[in-house]
């Protein structure tokens, strides 16, 4: 079948299932269970109505339970079992062995190193763009150029960035821009440069600041822009220069909005796996938990100490998940 036509069907019968499931639920509740009739019509009305808006969130909660709930509790079953002895219950001893390995603590440092510096870089790039951008006649055009890396997926941001990295034999022309930059300003041999321990972490970095910048600048403008002229204008009549008003006057009202989008930046940063993958594999010293619990999942078919590293990543995340959505809660009062 043909990939658009079986598009337009898979449109057509989710659609069609959506509203006959509605439809057909809500003649269900109010002519069979709670039938608005005979002496207990009013009774049965209210808790139709009461019953009514959990149809609606059974599509979404049935989902989330077979997609969400249901992978945490089997994948929390399989850290405590070992593939080599026919799923056995084993306890702790995958979460030892993974404590034990180098590559975790490789992993997990470098997934801290990340958590130090693309969140406080893509935040404050961000934040300066949409600062900068505001004050000038082209700022709307800047914008759409500085987010459309948030157009592009992880992998193909990889490529793009994996050809800025490339290096070609000494002598031969330079595809990749910075070896080309380096032999330009004097350099003697090119460098490889996803290759160099410690470093290479950084210019793996570079590549979600690229993308994670856009998206700062986005909602930071719109803070920027919700902050009351009032107070600027109070400012300026009392002589504040321009970098006293950004920072004792626009920064203490956006403080909420520069802290959710650092912490939401921080999850990304935990799950990052697709950068990593497509550019190093992890080798080279660049391993972080993703591609760690990928590596003995799908690799090393070691459910158990995959697992266990998919627990980690979800300890680690929690906590700033809940911390997010209670701050977002308290806004919306």
């Amino acid at each position: 079948m043909h990939p658009a036509i079986q598009g337009l069907m898979t449109i057509i019968i989710g659609v069609s299932g959506c509203v006959g499931y509605f439809y057909f639920s809500n003649v269900f509740l109010d002519k069979v269970l709670f039938p608005a009739r005979g002496v207990h019509a009013g009774r049965n009305i209210n808790r139709a109505n009461i019953v009514r808006p959990w149809l609606f969130l059974f599509p979404a909660l049935a989902a989330l339970s077979l997609y969400l709930a249901y992978p945490v509790f089997e994948t929390l079953r399989l850290s405590l079992t070992d593939r080599k002895l026919d799923g056995a219950f084993v306890g702790l001893a995958n979460y030892k062995q993974m404590f034990s390995e180098q590559k975790f603590w490789e992993a997990l440092t470098n997934n801290f190193l990340w958590l130090l510096v693309v969140p406080a870089m893509s935040t404050v790039f961000g934040l300066l763009v949409a600062q900068l951008t505001d004050r000038i006649r082209w700022g709307a055009f800047a914008k759409s150029v500085i987010f459309m890396p948030m157009a592009i997926s992880f992998v193909g941001a990889s490529v793009i960035w994996k050809l800025v990295y490339d290096a070609r034999p000494e002598g031969a022309d330079q595809i990749g821009i910075l070896n080309a930059v380096y032999i330009f300003l004097g350099g003697d041999t090119p460098q490889t440069w996803l290759t160099m321990p410690f470093w290479n972490n950084f210019f793996l970095m570079a590549v979600l600041i690229w993308i994670q910048t856009g998206f700062a600048m986005v909602i930071l403008s719109a803070a920027l822009r919700g902050v009351p002229e009032e107070t600027i204008e109070a400012a300026i009549v009392d002589g504040a220069n321009p970098f006293q008003i950004f920072f004792k006057i626009k920064m203490p009202q956006i403080m909420g909005t520069v802290v959710v989008v650092w912490t939401t930046i921080t999850i990304t940063v935990l799950k990052v796996f697709d950068i990593v993958f497509a550019m190093t594999n992890g080798q080279w010293e660049t391993q972080v938990l993703a591609n760690y619990m990928y590596d003995k999942l799908f690799r090393a078919s070691d459910w158990g100490v995959g697992s266990s590293a998919a627990m980690i990543i979800m300890l680690l995340v929690s906590p700033i998940l809940v911390w997010n959505v209670r701050n977002a809660r308290k806004e919306m009062k």
